[in-house]
């Protein structure tokens, strides 16, 4: 049964005016039960009179276990495992892994901040399979980017406390601390994506069992390691014990145990990619001339075979140039495409994510990695995002400064060198991340700065367009991803200005408080 010592209610009862023989409505919170035996109180709603405290009082995990054998996977029902919520932490794994991890719709959780946490004490995640010399070029250049990062952030800090003035009524611990997150923002972009981060999650059962399986289908060993360590963290008894003693607890040991790398995945992420590897010969090199683009309307079916090869794209062609090279295909070739992605498809497999289509708004962004990493915590839109490359490159210092600081302390900021340094060590990260691919393809990723460009597609209605554009225009938020949102609220206004006079967005080339938080 459940041990008494790990329930613990809050019961509050509505009254008023009620019929004879009517019992009051009752609320109470549930706290400490393990997440398969609350699944299964809560679905014995829809099979049993008893209320859910009854319910509990009588469960065992074994009895829970067999419940769930049966209609989890007996009988299909997948809503079970809506029910039983999880809390996980992944920690000391890198950025380019992490943004893996939490790249699910229905995810709730929280990651280390480049803003208000020094990087350089955590170091970078070098893959076990590098040996020899490839090793050691990989080691030299995470080295080089981290030194770069750790000596750009203490001369940043230091120029902003010499020309920002201190207000009288900030004490010099809060000044410097808020300078230091400015200096962060910019130097950030010298991260290595191999930087180590870690991450707390809250999910559902389902969405967890969804994203073992993507991470055991990933063709990057870290995130395949990672998926195998989160379904043995849910199968196997939880070394900490209960304090008041009582039987071993395993988060999931039923609704996560058949999880399993996905065919499904694997084949045709496999097949899209070669397919989609005629793109460069086709259109020519990507457009990386607008940093967001609002798509142009389409048919449902061009949008599913258009959003299948951007995504698969090898060099990062622009939406904009995969959509018209749909427009100029046979319908035979386009129904090629589609039936391509759905022609391993198993019984329990959903769709692609590239699939989900019809959306009125589409941006496709092309963004440093920083602000897409910000921007991806966005859950009310569908997002369709290509593999990082180097082929994109920077933004440079002349541009990135005045957005950052302002054009006063930007132009001190250049004229001592720190944007040579910036631009310098970018570039030689960038030379690094191509020399090291031709022997370490699946490696040379993690090399790539957190300034390198990377480009996604972000589907969504017009209430989520709005709702960006407000919270990412904030004179608080980074300077890059306020300009991303900013330019998305343009494109809005042109498209539907009648929606877009509803929103109420901060222009960001306004003057800014550099010591607004």
């Amino acid at each position: 049964m459940c041990a008494p010592s790990t329930l613990l209610l809050q019961l509050t009862t509505i009254g008023g005016t009620r019929q004879r023989g009517q019992p009051n409505v009752k609320v109470y919170a549930v706290v400490g039960v393990p997440p398969e035996i609350q699944a299964y109180a809560m679905a014995k709603y829809s099979r049993s009179a008893q209320s859910m405290l009854e319910s509990i009082g009588e469960l065992s995990t074994q009895r829970a276990e067999q419940f769930l054998d049966t209609f989890y996977f007996q009988y299909g029902h997948r809503s079970i495992a809506d029910l039983a919520h999880l809390v996980l932490a992944v920690e000391d794994v890198s950025i380019l892994a992490a943004v893996r991890v939490v790249d699910e719709p229905l995810w709730d959780g929280q990651e280390r901040s480049t803003r208000y946490q020094p990087f350089k004490k955590t170091g970078y995640f070098t893959p076990p399979e590098l040996e020899g010399e490839v090793a050691a070029r990989y080691r030299e250049a995470g080295d080089a980017l981290f030194t770069a990062y750790d000596g750009l952030t203490a001369d940043l800090l230091g120029l902003l406390v010499e020309v920002v003035p201190r207000p009288a009524e900030l004490d010099p611990k809060g000044f410097e601390r808020t300078l230091r997150a400015r200096a962060f923002d910019v130097s950030r972009g010298l991260l290595p994506l191999a930087t180590i981060t870690s991450l707390g999650q809250i999910t559902s059962a389902r969405v967890l069992e969804r994203q073992i399986s993507r991470l055991l289908s990933d063709p990057l060993p870290e995130v395949q390691r990672i998926g195998e360590a989160l379904r043995r963290a849910c199968l196997e008894p939880a070394e900490e014990p209960y304090r008041n003693g009582g039987e071993p607890v395993r988060a999931a040991p039923t609704l996560v145990k058949y999880t399993q790398p996905s065919p499904y995945l694997i084949e045709t992420r496999r097949e899209l990619e070669s397919l989609a590897g005629e793109a460069p010969r086709l259109l020519g090199p990507p457009d990386v001339g607008r940093a967001v683009e609002l798509a142009d309307d389409e048919s449902p079916f061009d949008e599913a075979v258009a959003t299948l090869l951007y995504r698969a794209d090898p060099v990062g062609h622009s939406y904009r140039q995969v959509q018209a090279a749909v427009r100029a295909m046979p319908e035979r070739r386009k129904r090629e495409v589609l039936d391509l992605a759905v022609a391993r498809r198993g019984r329990h497999d959903e769709l692609l994510r590239e699939l989900q289509v019809g959306y009125q708004l589409k941006f496709d962004i092309l963004m440093d990695y920083g602000s897409f990493r910000d921007l991806h915590r966005h859950r009310r839109c569908v997002q369709v995002i290509q593999e990082p490359t180097p082929d994109h490159g920077v933004e440079p210092a002349a541009d990135v400064f005045p957005r950052a600081f302002g054009a006063e302390v930007a132009k001190r900021a250049l004229q001592t060198g720190l944007g040579e340094r910036y631009d310098w060590a970018l570039a030689d990260g960038l030379t690094r991340v191509r020399e090291l691919s031709a022997d370490a393809p699946l490696a040379a990723p993690y090399l790539l700065p957190m300034a390198t460009l990377a480009r996604a597609l972000f589907k969504m209605d017009a209430a989520q367009a709005i709702y960006m554009a407000e919270l990412r225009t904030a004179p608080a938020g980074h300077f890059s991803y306020r300009r991303v949102a900013w330019e998305m609220y343009l494109a809005l206004r042109e498209h539907a200005p009648e929606l877009a006079a509803l929103a109420r967005p901060a222009d960001p080339t306004e003057v800014f408080d550099l010591l607004q938080r």
